[in-house]
């Protein structure tokens, strides 16, 4: 099997300009494709910036919209993963990342965690995605695409592995935020997220692609650090901070299988058993359940308010 050669765009978008971005992604796309590359990501929102505030809807394109076909077009015989501001059929603005393979948009991941604390602001413009889907690809495997926040929380790289993906990808606008901080690698919020990536690599025994952006929206630093992670949890590649940069790496897609075979936890995890479990949490959370629900008894009793007299109690 050939390796797979995976090409990050770790860019620094214009805020706002959509055309602009959209040179630079064709170019980018161009690049590539000569150097050989099979897989093409960009950073979330990589067409429009990040701190766009009441500029979403000026940006919002629809999943047919003629200029996003176009970048389909320019992706030929590539797998691009690019993310916009999509806009719904009933108007509401989302934060996307798409699978342009083959002249299509092939798949749409809308980000289902919106951060909105800190110097986050995103419920505020956006609307909130409520899929998880992997989804097949021209790659000879399945992806999983999550935007930023998703990657933290823990069921999503979980339930995108036991759907099928074999390579999850995340793009990320994720700023610098503690740049004073001492640490391993220069700066905390790029240890965390080397943590986490590498963890869910080996805990889900899949390829694991992140592509962060670079560059200053306002005021608002973002750190790069791009990654690449084997199914071992071992990184492969890690692209510099706060560099801009087109950086190849190849992979062995081999290495799915032998891991997958040689540490089977994904066959032997147990989604029926997760999801009663959650079934009942979420009814405890709604109040919809008795104190003796939450034992393991009957799930399906909701709770009655208790009368006395033909009074409530």
């Amino acid at each position: 099997m050939q390796p797979l050669r995976i090409a990050l765009a770790q860019i620094a978008p214009r805020l706002g300009d959509l055309e602009a971005n959209l040179d630079r992604h064709r170019s980018i796309l161009e690049t590539a494709r000569s150097e050989g590359a099979g897989l093409v990501v960009f950073p979330e929102l990589g067409l429009t910036g990040y701190l766009l505030q009441d500029l979403a809807a000026e940006v919002a394109m629809r999943r047919d919209d003629p200029r996003l076909i176009a970048l389909a077009a320019a992706a030929d015989g590539l797998s691009a993963i690019v993310s916009f501001v999509e806009e719904s059929a009933d108007h509401r603005l989302y934060i996307a990342v798409a699978l342009l393979e083959e002249g299509e948009v092939r798949h749409v991941h809308r980000k289902l965690f919106l951060p909105t604390y800190g110097l986050f602001d995103e419920r505020r413009f956006f609307a909130a995605g409520d899929a998880i889907r992997a989804v097949p690809s021209r790659l000879g495997v399945q992806l999983g695409l999550s935007v930023c926040e998703d990657f933290w929380h823990l069921g999503v790289p979980n339930v995108l592995a036991l759907d099928g993906a074999q390579i999850l990808v995340n793009v990320s606008s994720s700023p610098g935020r503690d740049l004073a901080a001492t640490n391993a690698v220069g700066l905390g919020t790029a240890a965390s997220w080397q943590t986490i990536m590498r963890t869910y690599a080996q805990l889900t025994t899949s390829l694991v692609v992140f592509c962060n952006r670079v560059g200053v929206d306002e005021s608002i630093s973002f750190w790069g650090g791009s990654e690449v992670v084997a199914p071992s949890g071992r990184p492969i590649f890690s692209a510099p901070l706060w560099d801009e940069g087109l950086f190849t790496v190849d992979v062995d897609l081999a290495d799915l299988r032998r891991e997958r075979i040689a540490l089977p936890i994904l066959r032997d995890e147990r989604p029926e058993l997760m999801a009663r479990e959650l079934e009942r949490i979420v009814a405890m959370r709604a109040d919809l359940r008795t104190a003796d629900d939450t034992d393991g008894g009957p799930v399906s009793q909701a709770r009655r308010p208790a009368v006395a007299g033909g009074k409530r109690r």
